[in-house]
């Protein structure tokens, strides 16, 4: 494998992502569906439409297409011609062999040589990736950048389109785990990330972060250790428990809040509050209703890990209900507080957390 700096060069022009909007459950995207984003070797950074005639044209001259592979996944992989040394039947299997889940047969693969690729894809681009239709080449650069590094990283983009990260795009931000562990909603907060950003910011990009973070968890689990890091600052360099959430993220992807419900019935002289404690391992939205006593006066509110910090208020929606939601954005725990005012009665307390 060359060297982290003689590959940055390459690759700071060659790992391209389309980012779609449609066709998968984490696909807000900033950037247009038919558009692409290539930094090229200057660090000045040009946007073209993804030339699908010139990809339509290749297609018409390469083999393969729906392959059934020795794990008995079916995997869509075209060879270009142009590579005669290349088969289908190899790549599918290199794509099978990947870390993935049920997002894999939906990917269309089109393998071609570099001057191909750069047609496709846009100048100086080694692979690129719009909506299950992931393009890379199938020759190594002259500097040692190997189609293996290229498609791990592509099919990295291809798993972020198919996860949810509620309330952001998955395909920006990263899925939902592996963003909680990497605080990429801290280090967007405090302006050390910019999801979507494929200009000058390409290296602070989470979306290509994570796709990087893909492709290392993968060599890993191949057995390839030397893992460089080119192209994406080293604040995302991920340590091992960002490499275990991404392949949570692949294998058990997280699809929704989980909801828990607390109950307590409170009386005339009780004056203490009733304190909840909550864990949130994941960054995301939190939901409180609270279901009162007809007349009943009570503040509810999340209070932060200290007990002090006054987060959100309840406000009333109705005549029993109170409602308040936050953005938990770091913090790995937190408390529901309940204060009884002169009130007596059940309180039911319904919290929705990532």
């Amino acid at each position: 494998m060359a060297s982290a700096g003689t590959r940055l060069a390459a690759l700071l022009g060659a790992l391209v992502v389309a980012l779609a909007l449609g066709g998968g459950p984490g696909t807000t995207s900033t950037a247009a569906s038919d558009r692409m984003y290539a930094r090229s070797l200057d660090g000045q950074v040009g946007a073209g439409p993804v030339r699908l005639d010139r990809l339509a044209r290749i297609s018409a001259t390469s083999r393969g297409g729906p392959i059934t592979t020795s794990t008995g996944e079916v995997v869509t992989v075209l060879v270009s011609d142009a590579l005669p040394a290349e088969t289908p039947e190899k790549w599918a299997e290199f794509l099978v062999k990947l870390v993935h889940g049920g997002e894999l047969p939906r990917l269309s693969t089109t393998i071609a040589s570099l001057e191909e690729v750069g047609d496709i894809c846009g100048s100086r681009a080694l692979g690129c990736y719009r909506g299950n239709e992931m393009i890379a080449m199938g020759e190594p650069t002259i500097d040692g950048t190997t189609p293996e590094e290229v498609v791990r990283h592509e099919y990295g983009h291809h798993v972020g389109f198919h996860r949810l990260n509620t309330p952001w795009p998955a395909i920006d931000w990263g899925p939902k785990r592996w963003a909680s562990t990497a605080s990429v909603c801290g280090k967007v907060a405090r302006r050390q990330a910019f999801p979507g950003d494929g200009d000058r910011n390409y290296a602070q990009n989470p979306g290509e972060a994570w796709a990087e973070v893909y492709r290392v968890m993968d060599e890993r689990k191949a057995g390839i250790t030397t893992n460089a890091w080119p192209i994406i600052v080293e604040s995302f360099y991920p340590n091992e428990a960002a490499l275990a959430a991404a392949e949570q993220d692949v294998l058990r992807p997280w699809t929704k809040n989980r909801t828990a419900t607390y109950r307590r019935t409170f009386r005339k002289q009780t004056k203490k509050p009733w304190w909840i404690s909550v864990q949130t391992p994941l960054d995301g939205e939190l939901k409180l209703s609270a279901l009162l006593p007809r007349q009943g006066e009570f503040e509810v509110a999340l209070i932060g890990s200290n007990r002090r910090s006054v987060l959100k208020r309840a406000q009333w929606l109705g005549q029993r209900v109170k409602r308040t939601a936050t953005t938990v954005c770091g913090q790995r725990s937190l408390f529901v507080r309940v204060t009884p005012k002169q009130s007596a009665g059940r309180v039911t307390v319904t919290l929705s957390a990532p």
